[in-house]
């Protein structure tokens, strides 16, 4: 019965909707449409006034409309096309070069024409002509044939004037003029002024709350971006539930620490911390500082220290620094240099070994290259677009002698020996329809050393990269894997998911040497408003866990952004 009542109130709200039905035809059978239907009379009249002008682009410039057969909720209409016309030349004129060897030139169809000037008033006002103007002049028809010559004013130079930024917000006047390349005494762009809002709208410390103004006088235009903060600031906790190895039956408590400061004095001066603990003896610990715009100058700088501390195994160190320049509004490509440490904790395990074990001392100096292309709609939450990011660093990696292992071990080894790594990464984002989108990742990397150690490898697994398994599980020379979300959303940044992540991994140390890890979930990512709150139930498979639910992983935190 209710499936019945269901289906008969559906079929009367379906009655009830009028619709307004449009059909015309012509005396060109490709130039007929079947019935539309359209909500309002006005929505038809606007569809045949869209046709009109279709018509006129395709080079008929005088049909002749006939309306048949109106009723109160249809309309039949006929077209009289009348001769097409086609472009035999249109001459430049006083056109400059520069102008019209950028836009594609005309060809017979009539769009064509006007599409040539449309491109050169976009050129125009790209090399700062905003008030240009064109006209066809001296026209003449042969037939369909018809001639034209051009006539182009340019009007007056425009330069940029200095910008000024107002609204809610910290920020600089000299960051803005710095991200959006608008400078005094540089020629008026409006694709740099788009660019600019697109850029800016994209930012992780501020929103625009209107599109731009430009005020234009005395040969000046002086931009206004009204700005508004974001609540970038973030301290984030979150709470691990873990089986303790160490006692059967009982759970482990873990925790994470993140705390982010952004844009500090409105000049995009960021400082982060970073905290881990895994499990009972294994700690990490990152911290990095950025100044971005180094004295006035395109570079951004980036300092970091970086501690890793595997339970009573060993301890490694990073410090890094790291110049990064803005190739344009997406693109940005870094270079940096590394000094990485590590030290073993506990020797005595090694006291008798004849051979180099697995781990070692050693200290690796790196320089690198690394980039970014960032497509994504939103900094924080993004539905649309993609991004991809990478890294190489090369340099030689030297092998220190332990007092604790025994002298043999070293003998016949090159203790000095270059080192390569790369990794990269790429996620999509598709917003397939109103509340609901799809997420997916690729990542990759690898590092290769004659003298590779465990302490060397990857680290991977957990809640950022291989979900349902504890953090940093994984040891690995080589990897791949791809993480998949279906989000439905149910606000602007909360969503209900379910994800599954698939990869491959290369141990050497490990038999089988190959792991093809799978794992899957669901989780829920609500904002309220001050925050977000993040809960993930995972369960993993692998050679090392099996595929039980006594092994799930459930992460939850709250994220504070302030």
């Amino acid at each position: 019965m209710a499936f019945i009542f269901f289906f008969l109130s559906g079929g009367l709200f379906c009655h009830a909707q009028e619709v307004f039905w449009v059909k015309w035809t012509s005396d060109s059978p490709q130039q007929s449409y079947d019935w539309e239907a359209f909500l309002t009379s006005q929505a038809g009249a606007e569809y045949l006034d869209s046709m009109q002008r279709s018509l006129h682009d395709e080079g008929y410039l005088s049909p002749v409309i006939e309306r048949m057969e109106i009723s109160a909720d249809s309309l039949v209409v006929n077209v009289i096309l009348g001769e097409q016309y086609f472009w035999e030349s249109i001459a430049v004129g006083n056109v400059p070069g520069e102008l019209s060897q950028k836009v594609d030139p005309v060809t017979s169809h009539y769009i064509s024409g006007l599409r040539w000037m449309q491109g050169i008033i976009r050129e125009a006002e790209n090399k700062g002509y905003p008030f240009a103007q064109i006209k066809l002049d001296s026209i003449q028809r042969k037939g369909n044939k018809l001639t034209a010559v051009v006539d182009f004013d340019p009007g007056p130079l425009i330069l940029w004037d200095s910008l000024v930024v107002i609204g809610d917000t910290r920020t600089q006047n000299k960051f803005i003029q710095q991200i959006t390349g608008i400078r005094p005494g540089l020629s008026f762009s409006q694709k740099q002024l788009d660019e600019a809002a697109r850029s800016l709208n994209r930012s992780p410390y501020f929103r625009q709350v209107q599109p731009p103004i430009v005020d234009f006088k005395l040969k000046k235009a002086q931009p206004t971006f009204t700005l508004q903060d974001r609540n970038t600031n973030v301290l984030d906790g979150i709470v691990g539930l873990l089986p303790n190895e160490n006692e059967p039956g009982k759970m482990l408590i873990t925790g994470q620490l993140d705390l982010e400061l952004y844009h500090l004095g409105g000049r995009g001066r960021d400082v982060a911390l970073h905290w881990q603990r895994l499990n009972i003896g294994t700690q990490s610990l990152d911290i990095s500082a950025k100044e971005s715009f180094l004295f006035s100058s395109p570079l951004d700088l980036r300092m970091g220290f970086s501690l890793l501390k595997q339970d009573s195994t060993f301890l490694t160190r990073y410090f890094s620094m790291e110049f990064g320049y803005h190739l344009g509004q997406d693109s940005y490509l870094r270079f940096f240099t590394r000094r990485q440490a590590s030290d073993i904790l506990d020797t005595e395990r090694y006291e008798h070994i004849t051979a180099l074990p697995e781990i070692a001392d050693y200290r690796w100096n790196q320089y690198g290259i690394g980039g970014m292309w960032n497509k994504l709609d939103s900094p924080f939450f993004p539905r649309r677009g993609f991004l991809v990011n990478w890294e190489f660093a090369v340099g030689n990696k030297k092998i220190l002698e332990n007092t604790g292992f025994p002298p043999e071990v070293y003998d016949g080894l090159d203790m000095n020996s270059p080192q390569y790594v790369a990794k990269g990464e790429i996620e999509q984002h598709i917003f397939i329809k109103r509340g609901w989108g799809m997420w997916w990742r690729g990542s990759g990397g690898f590092t290769q050393n004659q003298n590779l150690l465990m302490n060397d490898l990857f680290r991977l697994g957990g809640l950022k990269s291989i979900r349902g398994f504890n953090e940093n599980f994984f040891f690995a020379r080589a990897y791949g894997y791809l993480s998949m979300e279906q989000r439905l959303f149910f606000g602007e940044n909360s969503f209900l998911l379910i994800f599954a992540d698939l990869g491959i991994l290369e141990n050497p140390y490990f038999a089988p040497s190959i792991d093809k890890p799978v794992s899957f979930g669901a989780g829920i990512n609500l904002d309220t408003g001050t925050g977000i709150f993040r809960f993930i139930y995972g369960v993993g498979k692998s050679n090392e866990q099996p595929l039980q639910f006594s092994y799930s992983r459930i992460h939850f935190g709250y994220l504070a952004r302030f």
